[in-house]
């Protein structure tokens, strides 16, 4: 071996075993213009809450935006936050409550948010994955098993009781529409939760042949017509949610998960088990979701026929990582226009 090549593989070795070597890469994002109020938009200081620092955090003509946030998602997460913005009438009048782990640096989070939205009316809440964390089971995608993925079920625990609906969304997601027209979705006199319902799949396929042979657990959907929901997007009355203790229910069957595998997909089968067939139907306008494709391979796919007002790249394929790569989907071109990242930069050390 020569002497420069016996160099040349020292200095790799080097690189690849000493991290302080090498300067910490890090995602920054572009400042979003800011969006004010049409004329008729309502005043929202109709605050019954005198601990709020903000009347807008308690108010009820305010809509309440619930999303998680994350490193690994803080890019689709900027980009649901603009859309939702530009596309409002009344974009003064939303209020985001974001959830992130305690694990995280949930101070880079909050700052990351604010530099993007400076005129933003947001809180970050710390969610404390420990008491879900020993009732997840592994599922058919790793990621799926992040306890933030979770927090959805924890909302009504961690947001204050002055906030009684809220509007969640994933974060790879995008509206193309006004977000207050989902936010007013009319839950009827019991529902708890208002989500696009698709009865044409196939709902037998997301719990497991140990669930539908059980003569008990077979028996649960039997005085409803269950239908699959993406829990991606979803309109929650949450005094009703606090009421009812859904929080255990949902635990309930995770916990009977781990004594007997009944189901393979994250947090989405406990949702089904407590709320399908129970929930108030929202137009499919709202989520046209599975453009990231399958949980495998997140192959790209087209839109559901009819008209568009949200997409949801829900599915392994993420519209930042396909552009990333050069190996786009057409629809990824749909989201480009929110992307506020800039180049990627080093930082001195």
């Amino acid at each position: 071996m020569s002497q420069h090549l016996l160099l040349l593989l020292i200095l790799l070795s080097l690189l690849l075993h000493n991290p302080i070597s090498a300067s910490p890469i890090i995602q920054k994002f572009k400042e979003a213009p800011q969006f004010y109020n049409s004329a008729d938009c309502p005043s929202i200081d109709d605050s019954d809450d005198d601990v709020a620092a903000k009347p807008i955090f308690c108010s009820r003509r305010a809509v309440h935006v619930a999303m998680t946030l994350d490193a690994a998602y803080i890019r689709g997460s900027v980009a649901a936050v603009l859309s939702v913005l530009q596309h409002s009438s009344c974009p003064e009048n939303i209020v985001f409550h974001f959830v992130a782990s305690a694990s995280a640096d949930a101070s880079s989070l909050r700052a990351t948010i604010s530099s993007s939205f400076p005129y933003l009316d947001f809180t970050v809440y710390v969610f404390n994955v420990s008491s879900v964390s020993r009732l997840i089971s592994s599922s058919i995608r790793s990621a799926l098993d992040c306890p933030l993925n979770y927090a959805r079920s924890y909302l009504a625990d961690l947001l204050p009781p002055c906030v009684r609906r809220v509007v969640y969304l994933d974060s790879d997601l995008i509206l193309v529409d006004d977000i207050a027209k989902l936010a007013a979705t009319d839950l009827g006199r019991d529902s708890v939760l208002a989500a696009p319902e698709y009865c044409n799949a196939n709902f037998t396929s997301y719990f497991t042949s140990t669930f539908w042979s059980n003569p008990t657990l077979s028996l649960t959907f039997a005085d409803r017509k269950a239908c699959y929901f993406n829990t991606g997007v979803m309109v929650i009355d949450l005094s009703r949610w606090r009421e009812g203790a859904y929080t255990s229910r949902i635990e309930e069957w995770m916990a009977m998960q781990k004594r007997m595998r009944i189901y393979e997909l994250g947090s989405l089968p406990p949702f089904l088990l407590v709320f399908a067939g129970l929930i108030k139907p929202v137009n499919h306008r709202w989520n046209q979701h599975g453009l990231g494709g399958d949980n495998f391979r997140g192959l790209c796919r087209d839109l559901h026929p009819g008209p568009v007002s949200l997409l949801h790249w829900s599915g392994k394929g993420k519209p930042w990582a396909r552009l990333d790569a050069g190996r786009p989907c057409p629809l990824d071109a749909l989201w480009a226009p929110y992307d506020l990242l800039q180049t990627p930069f080093a930082l001195d050390s």
